[in-house]
């Protein structure tokens, strides 16, 4: 059997180091001031996604370029600007 993917409308920022924290959307910016997101000294960005949240600890790396995606749920993972480029397109 094959399967299509519903058409969802989903939340995402292109992370950067050079961005500020405040340049992202609210959802991002009150992710970043719970922990969800953290950005290390290094420009490094960690991601807590919901399978991490189970361990209180966050271990999906963002690298710059990826794009931060907050799901139907609420929950946020890093995606790869190729496989976003192939899965996503801008929504009006």
């Amino acid at each position: 059997m094959k399967f299509r993917k519903k058409p969802v409308v989903v939340d995402a920022w292109q992370w950067s180091p050079n961005n500020f924290i405040s340049d992202g959307p609210e959802w991002y910016v009150e992710a970043h001031n719970r922990d969800i997101l953290t950005e290390q000294i290094d420009g490094t960005l960690y991601v807590m996604t919901l399978e991490d949240g189970k361990n209180g600890e966050a271990k999906h790396v963002a690298d710059p370029g990826d794009w931060i995606i907050r799901g139907v749920q609420g929950e946020l993972y890093p995606c790869k600007p190729d496989i976003f480029a192939a899965t996503y397109e801008l929504a009006e």
